[in-house]
């Protein structure tokens, strides 16, 4: 992973780049450590309030992807 870069405060352009560079990162780590969750068994529940939302909205986000890289998924 290359190394971060605080952009010039004078450049509006590079910061928002930083921006979604961050929110990509975010989210890369975010697929990362709910599937290793997952596959050690923890429940939605308990993925959904170590994240800080909604069992539903954990569900929605990532049920999709983790059952296509074939993680076996608790119902509670």
């Amino acid at each position: 992973m290359p190394a971060l870069e605080i952009p010039d405060s004078t450049d509006p352009a590079g910061r928002l780049a930083a921006v979604v560079a961050l929110r990509r990162l975010a989210d890369r780590l975010e697929d990362v450590a709910v599937e290793e969750a997952m596959r050690t068994g923890w429940s939605w529940p308990q993925v959904a309030e170590a994240l800080g939302i909604t069992r539903q909205a954990v569900h929605k986000k990532h049920a999709k992807r983790l059952i296509a890289a074939g993680v076996t998924l608790r119902r509670r």
